[in-house]
């Protein structure tokens, strides 16, 4: 077949195709593995603690190894960071000094979904049902987690200080949870007239458990000790156990492709695990860079990036200054900020895929597509940009050109029309460090649900996005 002469407008206009054109069977092959894998991820990770202990397995099986099993630090050691469980990073040590910059992908491992409250266990007797009353985390539109099975993972730190894991709901053989939804025909005066955010209340997000009385005549709350002494003789736990206890309510439901042509993922989490496992992917694959190579695994995103564990704590800066002190005779505070300055980052999170029965809330012509690559965003925020990074163009030059040598498909981005609302990530709180970060990550649709759909295309087009940059002198 004779090949397409290229036009005028072709040469000077930007290309908005989708990623899938032109892809060979081996690189489809190779997009559906990988999407296989993710999969799997998906699945199994499904809060901040299980995220961390994924990450930390997958890299020690790839010769990674924490700070403290080296005395010095040389080109092409990979090293692992850990904080309180739920932070985590993993850098290679490149072939330059870390002084001279370090190349920086930054994800979360949070994502939006339902805790259960310190005391959560009571008893309805109207109703005769034993339930868990819950607090929401981060922003979740309430209707959609009900009448939805729900699992129950987390740890409960017992009086002796013994800490359990909890998984409940993600075998075929345990029991789920559900929030129970009020029927249409009698919902007309209760729910009808509420506006979409009241139609279910955060205080209306109830976990149904338990329906069978205990069989102690002497008991008040039957119900209540019912499901405490299945708790107990399980868990060997008290109801004081779960105050001091961190247990999340998600779905108890796999990740799964998604349309008759496979061509997507759907599954819970994906905001920000997708770009979590595809940069854990990209990092493993990263050997003797030039530049010292480094991935953070972030908590607490979806609440402000606040506490000791969110990108505002100072594990970042404490975890580059502690390799600084094993890389570089004669530390001081004044190398690290040198090394923080010459940086570069990537702001690894997703971005608004457009919905197609909702297209008015994006400006179609700079919207994220799905199939059409990694998406790159220079500013999030919030109408005026506010809380925004907004990243230098001479940096998202940089990256337009690494993409396109190597390559990699991407397209450009931003949060929607420019009054219609906005986000944020962790791009300004690294910013604060004086390097250049700019957000860059797959679309979603359904963002924020019980269930998200990407594009298997821009899954593995954030992986070599990742890795590309990582491995770039």
């Amino acid at each position: 077949m004779a090949k397409k002469k290229q036009t005028l407008e072709d040469k000077l206009s930007v290309k908005n195709e989708t990623a899938w054109i032109g892809i060979t069977k081996a690189q489809e092959k190779k997009i559906h593995d990988f999407s296989e894998d993710y999969k799997a991820f998906l699945s199994k990770v499904k809060t901040e603690r299980e995220a961390v202990e994924f990450i930390v397995a997958a890299a020690k099986k790839k010769g990674f190894k924490p700070l403290a099993s080296y005395k010095k630090l040389k080109a092409g050691d990979k090293v692992i960071f850990t904080n309180m469980g739920k932070l985590a990073a993993l850098a290679v040590i490149g072939k330059d000094p870390i002084e001279k910059g370090m190349k920086v992908v930054a994800s979360h491992i949070d994502s939006p979904r339902i805790d259960l409250k310190q005391k959560p266990l009571y008893e309805d007797t109207d109703s005769e049902l034993a339930l868990f009353k819950t607090h929401y985390y981060g922003g979740i539109k309430k209707y959609q987690w009900v009448n939805i099975p729900l699992a129950i993972h987390g740890v409960i730190v017992k009086a002796d200080g013994k800490i359990l894991n909890v998984i409940i709901g993600e075998d075929p053989q345990d029991p789920v949870f559900i929030i129970g939804d009020l029927l249409p025909h009698l919902s007309h005066k209760a729910q009808a007239d509420r506006k979409m955010p009241e139609v279910i209340k955060g205080e209306e997000l109830r976990i149904i458990i338990g329906n069978r009385p205990s069989s102690d005549k002497d008991a008040k709350n039957k119900l209540k000790l019912n499901i405490l002494e299945i708790l107990n003789k399980k868990y060997g736990i008290i109801e004081e156990d779960l105050i001091s206890a961190e247990l999340q309510v998600v779905p108890a439901t796999g990740a799964r492709d998604v349309g008759l042509d496979r061509s997507m993922v759907g599954g819970y989490g994906q905001d920000d695990r997708v770009c979590a496992y595809t940069s854990l992917r990209a990092i493993m694959e990263v050997d003797k860079p030039k530049k010292t190579a480094l991935a953070l695994y972030f908590d607490k995103e979806e609440v402000g990036s606040i506490g000791a564990t969110g990108a505002q704590g100072g594990f970042f800066e404490m975890a580059v200054g502690e390799m600084l002190e094993k890389a570089v005779p004669n530390y001081r505070y004044s190398i690290l900020k040198r090394a923080m300055a010459n940086s570069r980052a990537l702001s690894a999170d997703v971005d608004a895929g457009v919905n197609p029965m909702f297209k008015s809330v994006h400006e179609l012509g700079n919207a994220a597509k799905l199939g059409h690559g990694i998406g790159i965003c220079k500013f999030g925020g919030a109408r005026g940009k506010g809380g925004s990074n907004d990243a230098n163009a001479e940096f998202l030059g940089e990256l337009r050109m690494l993409f396109n040598k190597t390559k990699v498909p991407w397209q450009y981005t931003e949060l929607g029309k420019v009054d219609e609302g906005g986000g944020g990530t962790v791009a300004r709180f690294l910013s604060e460090h004086n390097l250049e970060v700019i957000d860059c990550g797959p679309p979603l649709v359904s963002m924020h649900s019980p269930f998200e759909i990407a594009s298997k295309v821009d899954i593995y087009s954030s992986y070599r996005a990742f890795m590309e940059f990582q491995k770039a002198d």
